[in-house]
C-alpha cells in the first residue's frame, strides 16, 4: 500500500470516487468480467480503509423539514470513528446524530450538491465537541444526490491555537504596562529565575524593594526567599499563581505586597515570562518589578468612590420608591374626591329633578283628595293626566340613569338601521323644527344590527334634539348609517375589539365642541345649557345603551364647524327584521277564554297593581311574593297558562331561576318578566329562551295587557 501512502489528501479523495464509480459502474463502462470488477472492488476497499482521514459518503434525502432537509450516511471507513468517536454511522441520518446544529451542515453540503463546487473548510462537530477539517465534492451525476466527504479531527491543534493566541494575549497586555511602567519610572527591578536549580539573580533595586542584601541577591535567591519577604496576607496566592504560570507557561503577571526597609508592606507587580524547552519543561523565568502603589491608591479611591455612588443609587431607589409610593397615593386621593364629586353631581341633579316629579305628583294626588271631597269630580281628569306625567318623566329619567351605567333591561333583536331610521324621519323633522333641514344617507347593503329597536330610537331622539340645540339659527343635520370593518388600530382608538361594526352617524354644522367639553361630554348632568333646558343624561345614555349593546359611542368635533356623534354597534350574522315593527301598539286587548296567570312579585303594591289589571281584563290571577312559594302553586296548579315574574326576588331564588326551574317540569310555560332593573346576566344578556319576554317597571296597564295577549296566544 506503498503507493496509496505517497497520495496527497485531494489525489485519495479522487482516487476514492474513481474506483468508486468503477466498482459500481461496470454496466456504464460495458465491461463484464467478473475477475476485473472483483479486483476493482477490493482496490476500492482497500484504499477506502488505508488512508487515515475519515471518509463517508452521504446521500440526501426529503424529510418533515422539506425537500433534501436531512441526508442518510450510506457509506464510512474506520476513520470516521477514529476522527469522530462515532460507530456505526452507516445508516444514520444527520438529524440523529447532530439535531441542533442540522441546518450548518445542510446549507454547506447542500451547496456543494447544487453547485457541484468542492469546499474547504473547518467547522466543530458539535454532538462529539470536536472541530473538524473538511473537504467535500458531489459525486456525479448529480441525480444520485450524494456527496463525499473526507475530514480529519484538528481539535487539538484548535486548542493548541487558542492556548497560544491567550498567551499572546497576555504578553500584549505584560508589555504594554511595562512600556508605560518604563515611561512613568515606575520600573524598580528585574530579575531571573533558573527553574531547575531554583536560583533567583536580581538587580540591586529588586533586592532593595524586597529588604534583602544586594550581595544576597545577586549570588541567588529561592522561591522560598523570595515569598518570604511577600505579605503574610498574599504568599498563599503567589504560590498559587507561580505555580500556575509554571504549569501553562507563556506570560506571567501578579501584584503583592512586600515588606519595606522601615517595615512598612507597598504594592509591586511581577511581569515576566515563562521559557520552557521544547518538550514544555519550564527553564528560565525572566521578568520584571513594577511599582503599583500609586495606581492602587488611585483604584482604592474609585473603589470608595464607586460604593459611595452605589449607596447613593441605594438610597436614591430607596427615595423614588418613596416618592412614587406618595404620588400613587395622592392619585388614589384624587381619584376618590373625584368620584364622590361626581356622585355628588349624580345625587344632586337627580334630588333636583325627583323633587319636581314628585311634587307634580304629591301636589296632583293631594287636589285629587281635595276635589274627591268637596264633589266636585270633574276636574280630576286634570289632576290625574299631570301625575300621570310627572310619572312617565320619572320613568324616563331612571331609563337615561340605567342606559349610563349600562343596566337598563334591553330586548334587543335583529335591526334593519335603515327601516328604523326612515320610520323615525318624521318625528325628528317634528322635533328639530323648520329651521333645520333633514337629510338621512342609508347605506346600500347594511349589515344588520343586533340591538334593542325601541332604546335606539331613544338614542337617534335624543342626538337628533342636541344637535338642533347647538343651531339656534338653524342648518343641516344629516343622519347616515354605513357598515365599517374595524381594524386592530381603528377599534383600539374606538375602544372595541376588531370586526365588523354597523355606524349611525348625526351630524350638524352647529357651534361645535370645545376639547374641554368633549372630554366631559358622556359625564352624567353635564351640560351646557341654560339651568331648566336641560338635564345633562342625553349624552350619558347613549354612551351607556352604546356600551351595554356591546358596541361604543364617540364624538368628532370642531368649534365652528359642527359636531358628529357615531354610534357603533356590532354586526348581526342573522338577516331577521322582525323587531323593525313596534310592539305595544294599539289598545289594550281582553282576555279570550278562561286563562290561569301566577304573578311573582315581593313588593305587595306592585303586584296588587298588576293583579287587579289583569283581573279586570278577565284572566283569573294567582300571586305570590317568591321564588319557593311560586313552584308550590305551580305543583298544585298545573291548569297555570302564563307566569309573570319580578326578576329580583328575595329567598335566595331569582325570577330567571324560578323560570329555568318550572321549564324544567313545564317546557311550554311562556314567562313575562317584570323588572325595572336588572342585571344582563341575570336575562342572559337579552338572549331569551322561546316563549320568554320582558317589561320594564313603571309598565302602563295597555303595554301589561298587550304583553300577556300576545303570550297567551303562543
Amino acid at each position: 500500500m506503498s503507493d496509496i501512502k505517497s497520495l496527497s489528501r485531494e489525489q485519495l479523495e479522487d482516487e476514492i470516487l474513481r474506483l468508486r464509480a468503477l466498482s459500481q459502474g461496470g454496466a456504464a463502462l460495458k465491461v463484464h468480467n467478473a475477475s476485473d470488477d472483483d479486483a476493482r472492488e477490493a482496490r476500492y476497499r482497500a484504499l477506502f480503509e488505508a488512508i487515515d482521514d475519515g471518509f463517508c459518503i452521504i446521500g440526501f434525502i426529503d424529510g418533515p423539514h422539506g425537500p433534501l432537509s436531512d441526508y442518510v450516511h450510506l457509506e464510512a471507513n474506520s476513520g470516521y470513528g477514529r476522527h469522530t468517536g462515532i460507530s456505526d454511522i452507516v445508516g444514520k441520518r444527520l438529524r440523529e446524530i447532530e439535531p441542533g446544529n442540522a441546518d450548518v451542515w445542510l446549507d454547506v453540503y447542500g451547496s456543494v450538491l447544487r453547485t457541484g463546487k468542492p469546499v474547504r473548510f473547518e467547522q466543530e462537530f458539535k454532538s462529539v465537541a470536536r472541530h473538524i477539517e473538511v473537504s467535500a465534492t458531489r459525486i456525479e451525476p448529480a441525480g444520485l444526490r450524494q456527496v463525499a466527504v473526507l475530514f480529519r479531527d484538528v481539535t487539538e491543534r484548535k486548542k493548541a491555537e487558542a492556548a497560544l493566541r491567550e498567551s499572546e494575549s497576555h504578553a500584549r497586555d505584560n508589555i504594554q504596562r511595562v512600556q508605560m511602567a518604563m515611561a512613568a519610572g515606575a520600573i524598580i527591578g528585574t530579575w531571573l529565575w533558573d527553574v531547575p536549580t531554583d536560583r533567583f539573580t536580581v538587580d540591586e533595586a529588586f533586592a532593595a524593594a524586597f529588604g534583602f542584601d544586594p550581595q544576597q541577591g545577586r549570588s541567588g535567591l529561592s522561591l522560598a526567599d523570595i515569598v518570604g519577604a511577600v505579605h503574610p496576607d498574599d504568599q498563599e496566592r503567589v504560590t498559587a499563581s507561580v505555580r500556575e504560570a509554571l504549569a501553562k507557561g507563556g506570560a506571567y503577571a501578579h501584584q503583592y505586597r512586600t515588606r519595606r526597609e522601615d517595615g512598612r508592606y507597598r504594592w509591586l507587580e511581577a511581569n515576566g515570562r515563562v521559557e520552557c524547552s521544547s518538550d514544555g519543561v519550564a527553564l528560565k523565568f525572566p521578568g520584571v518589578l513594577i511599582d503599583i502603589e500609586e495606581r492602587r491608591a488611585v483604584e482604592a479611591e474609585r473603589d470608595h468612590a464607586l460604593a459611595a455612588l452605589r449607596t447613593l443609587n441605594e438610597t436614591l431607589e430607596q427615595r423614588v420608591e418613596e416618592r412614587t409610593a406618595a404620588l400613587v397615593q395622592a392619585e388614589d386621593a384624587l381619584r376618590q374626591a373625584q368620584k364622590m364629586e361626581a356622585v355628588g353631581q349624580l345625587t344632586g341633579g337627580l334630588a333636583h329633578d325627583f323633587n319636581n316629579i314628585l311634587a307634580g305628583i304629591s301636589g296632583s294626588l293631594d287636589l285629587m283628595k281635595t276635589r274627591l271631597a268637596q264633589g266636585r269630580v270633574g276636574e280630576i281628569d286634570r289632576y290625574m293626566t299631570g301625575a300621570q306625567g310627572a310619572v312617565k318623566r320619572a320613568a324616563g329619567l331612571t331609563q337615561r340613569l340605567l342606559a349610563f351605567s349600562r343596566r337598563q333591561t334591553l330586548d334587543p333583536k335583529p335591526s334593519d338601521i335603515n327601516r328604523i331610521v326612515a320610520g323615525m324621519q318624521d318625528l325628528i323633522s317634528r322635533s328639530v323644527g323648520p329651521g333645520v333641514a333633514v337629510e338621512t344617507v342609508g347605506a346600500g347593503g347594511l349589515w344588520t344590527a343586533f340591538v334593542d329597536v325601541g332604546q335606539l330610537e331613544n338614542a337617534l331622539l335624543n342626538l337628533c334634539i342636541n344637535a338642533r340645540d347647538a343651531m339656534p339659527d338653524g342648518g343641516r343635520l344629516t343622519i347616515e348609517t354605513g357598515n365599517r370593518w374595524l381594524d386592530e388600530r381603528a377599534a383600539a382608538q374606538r375602544g372595541l375589539p376588531p370586526g365588523q361594526y354597523v355606524s349611525l352617524c348625526v351630524s350638524d354644522t352647529g357651534t361645535g365642541m370645545s376639547p374641554d367639553v368633549v372630554a366631559r361630554a358622556f359625564d352624567p348632568f353635564f351640560t351646557t345649557k341654560p339651568i331648566g333646558q336641560g338635564t345633562g343624561l342625553g349624552l350619558s345614555m347613549v354612551y351607556g345603551f352604546a356600551g351595554q349593546s356591546g358596541g361604543a359611542v364617540r364624538i368628532y368635533s370642531e368649534v365652528g364647524k359642527g359636531t358628529m356623534i357615531c354610534i357603533y354597534l356590532p354586526r348581526h350574522a342573522a338577516e331577521d327584521h322582525s323587531s323593525d315593527i313596534p310592539a305595544d301598539a294599539g289598545p289594550a286587548p281582553a282576555a279570550t277564554g278562561v286563562h290561569t296567570i301566577l304573578v311573582v312579585d315581593d313588593e305587595p303594591l306592585v303586584r296588587m297593581v298588576a293583579v287587579e289589571i289583569l283581573e279586570e281584563l278577565g284572566y283569573e290571577v294567582l300571586e305570590a311574593s317568591d321564588g319557593p312559594s311560586a313552584l308550590k302553586m305551580l305543583d298544585a296548579r298545573p291548569t297555570i297558562d302564563l307566569l309573570v315574574t319580578d326578576v329580583g326576588l328575595p329567598n335566595g331564588m331569582n325570577g330567571r331561576q324560578l323560570a329555568d326551574a318550572v321549564r324544567v317540569q313545564r317546557p311550554g310555560l311562556n314567562v313575562l318578566f317584570v323588572t325595572g332593573y336588572a342585571e344582563n346576566a341575570v336575562l342572559n344578556h337579552g338572549h331569551l329562551d322561546h316563549g320568554m319576554e320582558v317589561v320594564t317597571k313603571p309598565f302602563t296597564a295597555d303595554v301589561l295587557a298587550r304583553r300577556v295577549e300576545s303570550l297567551i296566544r303562543q
